[in-house]
């Protein structure tokens, strides 16, 4: 659909589709019948999932154990292949990153050296409609240490009348905490809104004051660009199998900062597979640290599901990595937002922040007349595929690396007819 405007017609979402660098990229996955816009949820499989996967099962199958020690995809080292692609999506260095168990696992594993409460400093600084997880791992860290999540626990919140979190009140809320405050737990994107909460920022007051800082990148590796060594930011975790595509309940990854990493002064839960690799099999039961982020391991790589996280991340390379990614995100939020004003209006309000410095790809959408579950419902009977969450938020997140221009009008279309 082509609209005028004061610069002349518009590009049209084939236009757009016909320009766009990464459009055969959208061959590498199979994609569900349907419109895929729920990449935010669960990212699609990529096709070279099946031959990474069956790779390791035919060297299963033909070598068994002997598959933990030879060529270059031996088991005990599989975790390695991940590590420098990783580290370049979350803008870190190799020996600070590592892929190991799942998110909030790896939270409560990086809290154990990082949230280390005393009497005065004891507080942990998190948002009011926190991901669920992410809440409950505070709190019980909270517990743990014998303290009171009623007086230990501090959450920030938007403004009366605001959807979104206000980066001087952020800022203000970590100040005001001071010397009690302990630990910064947040988001570097919302999950609900789909803000991006200015990390750098938080981390720079947070360390300002004394504290450390944290981040949960579930919603931010591999959606928007990341530079955690630079930002200084202390540690962080996130999942994959969102805009990572490694598949359901795919392996996590976790950041330690340079600084943190060779600190054998920090508390840490212990596993054989952070002790050194070259003396581990020697069976020693006296702990020598990995000289990096891998010190943080506790068991042998998950193979099978490292396999899929490798076939996205190669495909994620073959793209140009996150700067090429968050080119198209722009271009694919610019004419979202243009449909979305053309064929809906104020019949539908995306709470996600206007400023592009502020959203990655997802959008949260609210249906002005109420009626957003009805709307959702009727969205999937049509097999458009997005979320709701609750109390009447439709989330939808047009994906780079395989959602294209027709995509984004087919459901602006769709969404147009089911509000009506």
């Amino acid at each position: 659909m082509t609209s005028g405007g004061a610069g002349g017609a518009q590009p049209t979402a084939a236009d757009l589709d016909a320009a766009d660098p990464l459009a055969l990229i959208r061959d590498d996955f199979d994609l569900p019948e349907g419109i895929y816009l729920v990449g935010n949820s669960l990212g699609a499989l990529p096709k070279a999932a099946r031959d990474y996967v069956m790779t390791e099962l035919d060297r299963w199958g033909h070598l068994g154990v002997e598959g933990h020690f030879r060529g270059k995809l031996a088991w005990k080292d599989y975790h390695g292949l991940l590590t420098e692609q990783l580290a370049s999506l979350v803008g870190a260095h190799a020996d600070e990153v590592v892929a190991m168990n799942a998110l909030t696992v790896n939270l409560h594993l990086l809290m154990v050296s990082f949230y280390r409460p005393t009497a005065i400093r004891h507080k942990i600084l998190i948002e009011s409609h926190a991901f669920p997880s992410d809440h409950f791992a505070a709190e019980s860290q909270i517990r743990h240490h014998g303290f009171d999540p009623t007086t230990s626990l501090v959450t920030i919140e938007p403004r009366p009348g605001h959807e979104t979190l206000h980066r001087k009140d952020i800022l203000e809320a970590i100040a005001h905490a001071g010397e009690t405050l302990a630990l910064v737990l947040l988001p570097g994107v919302q999950y609900y809104t789909g803000q991006v909460l200015p990390m750098e920022d938080i981390t720079n007051a947070a360390h300002a004051v004394g504290a450390v800082v944290g981040f949960d990148l579930a919603h931010a590796a591999g959606n928007i660009e990341i530079d955690l060594h630079d930002w200084d930011v202390d540690f962080a975790a996130w999942c994959t199998y969102k805009y990572l595509n490694s598949g359901p309940g795919g392996v996590a990854g976790a950041f330690v900062h340079r600084r943190h990493v060779t600190d054998q002064s920090l508390p840490k839960f212990l596993g054989w597979w952070g002790t050194n690799q070259a003396t581990r099999f020697e069976m020693a039961t006296e702990f020598d640290a990995i000289d990096s982020v891998e010190s943080w391991q506790l068991s042998n790589a998950p193979v099978l599901p490292m396999a899929t996280l490798r076939a996205s991340l190669d495909i994620i390379d073959k793209a140009g990595g996150m700067p090429a990614l968050r080119a198209k995100s722009e271009r694919q939020i610019g004419y979202f937002d243009r449909r979305l004003s053309e064929a809906l209006g104020d019949r539908v309000t995306n709470i996600t922040p206007v400023a592009l410095q502020e959203r990655g790809c997802q959008y949260a959408l609210r249906v002005t007349n109420g009626e957003g579950r009805r709307v959702f419902a009727e969205l999937e009977a049509a097999r458009v595929l997005c979320d709701w969450r609750e109390p009447d938020v439709i989330r939808v997140a047009p994906v780079p690396l395989y959602n294209s221009f027709t995509d984004i009008d087919r459901f602006v279309q769709i969404l147009d007819e089911t509000v009506r």
